[in-house]
């Protein structure tokens, strides 16, 4: 029995859900699979923690995240934006998702984390796919761990493709801390959290850690973490590299040649990058003027704004609210 099929036993058997009961479920999400809150305005969902488990942690098969998200009112195909960690390891078939406006493709073993303030939706291939999802809010982890793996931050939107030897221990974790989860135990409720916590640290790092440098210093090392978490703080404010290496007290240069180590791109394309996702998200997920857009990006009126987006997307911001806001191309839900 694989994690999924153990899973879905446990959830509908604590909840008395059938496969008619679903369908119910899917009907309160409407015709289309479309909730009342829009086609694409972005929905904040607040961590939803069930009876009888570990307190801080859920974990769900791909089914069992539909139905959890119909009766929260919740649509999984429209844009979204968590207060909490998703882990996402998929089994089989393919995956297509979209995070902070950028689409990727999962296949059989790849990973996806998505954290807390960035958007995403998944599409109709969620119905099809099978795998495994862990949800854990900010703060279940302890704070060693969190700077470990920068965990606070925004998660580059791009799948974790572990090499075999890294996907059969991920595997394992994952389903020790599936057995664990699902453990009716004697043990006291504060010792069965303080397990599951181990055993997500222990997944955590194992996947925030893949690539790193072969003496285990992250990709970027130190620099670029530093470097890192100081745009996410003052992008709409800083937008010079010179600035931020006057800051932290580094050289243009050794920002630059760590930015690029980590990322493949130069520190001021990095800054650029993170003003541009700002600015997407606030273009299709809000009805904001330009003009207002750009100064929540640092950008002081609405000519710099359109000559800053468009040197860097070629289009304008006018033209990119219009063709986002344009709508999926995934066929309606019967």
């Amino acid at each position: 029995m694989t994690i999924s099929d153990r899973l879905s036993l446990r959830y509908l058997n604590g909840r008395g859900l059938t496969s008619t009961n679903w369908l119910v479920l899917r009907q309160a999400m409407g015709k289309n699979g479309h909730n009342r809150n829009g086609p694409h305005r972005v929905v904040e969902v607040p961590f939803y923690p069930s009876l009888g488990t570990p307190q801080g942690i859920e974990i769900c098969d791909f089914q069992q995240l539909r139905e959890r998200a119909a009766v929260h009112g919740v649509n999984p195909y429209r844009p979204t934006r968590p207060r909490f960690h998703h882990l996402i390891a998929l089994e089989t078939g393919q995956l297509r998702h979209s995070v902070d406006l950028t689409d990727c493709v999962l296949e059989p073993g790849d990973w996806l984390w998505v954290r807390p303030g960035q958007t995403h939706e998944f599409r109709r291939d969620l119905e099809t796919a099978s795998g495994t999802v862990v949800f854990f809010p900010p703060g279940f982890l302890d704070s060693a761990t969190v700077a470990s793996v920068q965990a606070d931050l925004p998660g580059p939107p791009q799948p974790l493709r572990p090499a075999p030897a890294d996907r059969e221990a991920l595997d394992t974790t994952l389903a020790l801390l599936a057995a664990e989860y699902l453990r009716r135990t004697d043990v006291p409720h504060a010792v069965h959290v303080e397990i599951t916590r181990h055993l997500l640290t222990a997944l955590i790092l194992r996947l925030a850690h893949m690539h790193d440098e072969p003496d285990g210093r992250p990709a970027g090392g130190e620099v670029f973490a530093h470097f890192r978490a100081a745009v996410e703080r003052d992008f709409a404010r800083v937008h010079r590299v010179q600035d931020y290496a006057r800051r932290l007290g580094y050289s243009v240069r050794t920002l630059t040649r760590a930015t690029v180590n980590a990322t493949g791109r130069g520190a001021k394309h990095y800054i650029d990058d993170r003003i541009i996702l700002e600015a997407k998200r606030l273009l299709v997920h809000t009805d904001l003027p330009l003009a207002v857009v750009g100064a929540r990006v640092g950008l002081p009126d609405a000519r710099t704004f359109t000559r800053f987006f468009r040197q860097r997307t070629n289009e304008t911001p006018g033209a990119f609210r219009i063709r986002a806001m344009g709508g999926s191309d995934d066929p309606p839900l019967t």
